[in-house]
């Protein structure tokens, strides 16, 4: 494992341009006039916003030896998760707790808020985003284990459907020794705040 490792996510880009047409197109379809003064700029906006909420920040990721051969839990609480619901191209919002076991390296603590941006500037849904972030950082770290827990609000649910604001839904991923061994387990969840 080198120490630094550039990341360059594979998705394909935006054509900003169809994008923008899109929208002017959807304004139509939902009887809105595109080229009102209000709604003239709206469909360049809307595809700029677009690009902006799919497309993550490059980054290195910085890793360390572990010469002091620390072994207990390293978690980042609260980080911030926004996404967008790739059923209804909603928003989801919320935290993600991101631990893992150190094995011969450890990571530099911002970049477990870059690989949770890395999956969740993408159209998502957060079972997958919750195990792409772990499977992510087992593959890269090679940790003893790694734990993940995601907690949004889909606006998908909150503004529309069943309309029920405020409530969150709550994934986990654990490898490793996060998944097989219960005393880590519970303190990964204890730490993390989560009941597990």
């Amino acid at each position: 494992m080198h120490p630094q490792l550039q990341v360059v996510h594979g998705r394909g880009g935006v054509d900003v341009e169809a994008a923008r047409r899109a929208v002017a197109d959807l304004l139509v379809a939902l009887g809105r006039d595109p080229g009102s003064e209000h709604l003239a700029d709206t469909p360049k906006r809307v595809a700029h916003a677009y690009v902006e909420l799919l497309t993550p920040r490059e980054f290195d990721l910085t890793t360390f030896p572990n010469e002091e051969g620390y072994d207990e839990l390293v978690l980042a609480r609260g980080i911030p998760v926004q996404s967008l619901c790739e059923h209804h191209l909603l928003p989801f919002h919320g935290v993600a707790h991101v631990g893992y076991l150190p094995g011969e390296r450890i990571l530099g603590l911002s970049k477990l808020a870059r690989v949770v941006e890395l999956f969740a500037r993408d159209l998502q849904v957060q079972e997958r985003l919750t195990k792409q972030v772990a499977d992510w950082l087992q593959r890269h770290l090679a940790p003893r284990g790694v734990g993940v827990v995601i907690e949004a609000e889909h606006l998908c649910m909150s503004l529309r459907g069943v309309r029920a604001a405020g409530t969150s839904t709550v994934t986990s991923a654990l490898l490793g020794a996060l998944r097989e061994d219960g005393r880590s387990r519970h303190e990964f969840f204890a730490l993390a705040g989560v009941n597990g």
